[in-house]
């Protein structure tokens, strides 16, 4: 069984990329296919270093940091990748990569980490955060992902079998692509994390800083609680916008390593999540520290936190974060860090690793028949 693995993009280690890993360890043979391949040397660790068959927006001037503003053309890019000598594609997928042209004999299985939220969900949300509500350049945005809409529901019928990230996913492409799908949740490397024994009076966000994680209103809120600190680690467009924002008792640290990063999860109070996110890695990976989670009740968080393992808040605005804390103040002698590290264990990788080639393997038995009439 040959097999073609294809992404939208390497350029960094993150959510997406893990899945890339996990299955690259259930199929190792496979063949790496996507639209750039700008991964630095120090992470080609998570991809076994094999090489990635990439399209000609690669070669493309500015492509390796502004890579996003040729969305026009990815749809184009996309279909040029030639798979045809494989007998399974799997695609994963969040913009374009479900769009790989396939033929009747192949099966394309699809690990939907969610239809592009800029193009649909998010449209209106992402015009005016990026400033293209008016305007020439908001007159071509808007005829761009018109078209990118059109062009992404036309692709659908390209994909034999729908996986889902989440149960919260799985509900948006059965609105969105009218398409059913199996949900196998995203690996997560609770093993490399641990319990501490002692916690520590700080709360901890960590995020990538984009508008939809909402690390903003989360400083919004604890400004209005100078009493609790709160430390966030992460960097992106947003930082210097929120680092203007943030008063004495919170403290900004950027872009961390890992074990940094595990350190901070591992003392922290508490763990403070504000997105509507398709899963939420990091909730997890804080859970696999014993941390509790404060999150927003919306998305895939209602998936990953339970009442043993954290609390939610309603609406995503600064007061109902500071009431999330201030009961989370009154009730957190409640949780147990034991119990709450335990619950993480669900989401494991050698738990997706044999749920995704189990699936794939099956998929592939049932369509042998079919394929040879």
């Amino acid at each position: 069984m040959k097999v073609a693995i294809v992404h939208e993009w390497f350029v960094d280690y993150s959510g997406s990329e893990r899945v890339i890993e996990q299955l690259l360890h259930s199929f190792p043979e496979a063949s790496l296919f996507s639209v750039i391949d700008f991964m630095p040397d120090s992470l080609r660790k998570h991809i076994l270093h094999k090489p990635v068959t990439t399209t000609f927006i690669q070669n493309l001037p500015f492509a390796r940091n502004h890579y996003r503003n040729y969305l026009f053309l990815m749809p184009l890019a996309i279909e040029q990748l030639d798979v045809s000598g494989f007998d399974v594609v799997i695609s994963s997928s969040h913009a374009v990569a479900k769009g790989v042209l396939t033929h009747s004999n192949q099966l394309h299985i699809c690990y939907c980490h969610s239809p592009a939220r800029y193009a649909w969900d998010l449209y209106h949300q992402y015009l005016r955060e990026s400033g293209l509500t008016t305007g020439l350049k908001g007159f071509l945005a808007k005829v761009i992902l018109h078209r990118f809409r059109l062009w992404d529901l036309s692709t659908t019928n390209r994909v034999d079998h729908f996986i889902a990230n989440s149960n919260y996913i799985a509900r948006r492409i059965r609105k969105i692509y009218g398409r059913e799908s199996t949900v196998i949740y995203p690996p997560v490397e609770v093993e490399n994390f641990g319990v501490v024994a002692q916690k520590e009076d700080f709360y901890l966000t960590a995020s990538r800083m984009v508008p939809y994680k909402r690390i903003d209103l989360i400083v919004e809120a604890f400004n209005g609680m100078p009493d609790k600190k709160l430390v966030v680690i992460g960097d992106g467009p947003d930082f210097e916008k929120i680092k203007v924002k943030a008063g004495k008792n919170i403290q900004l640290l950027g872009y961390q390593p890992f074990p940094v990063l595990k350190d901070h999860l591992q003392r922290a109070k508490a763990f403070v999540f504000a997105a509507e996110e398709d899963f939420g890695i990091t909730p997890v990976e804080a859970q696999a520290c014993g941390t509790p989670v404060i999150a927003f009740g919306k998305g895939g968080a209602l998936e990953t936190v339970t009442p043993e393992t954290g609390i939610f808040f309603p609406h995503q605005t600064k007061q109902a974060i500071q009431e999330a804390v201030s009961q989370f103040e009154k009730n957190h002698l409640i949780f147990d860090k034991s119990i709450i590290c335990e619950k993480s264990t669900r989401f494991n990788s050698v738990r997706f690793s044999d749920q995704i080639k189990q699936f794939v393997l099956e998929k592939y038995h049932e369509f042998q028949p079919t394929a040879q009439k």
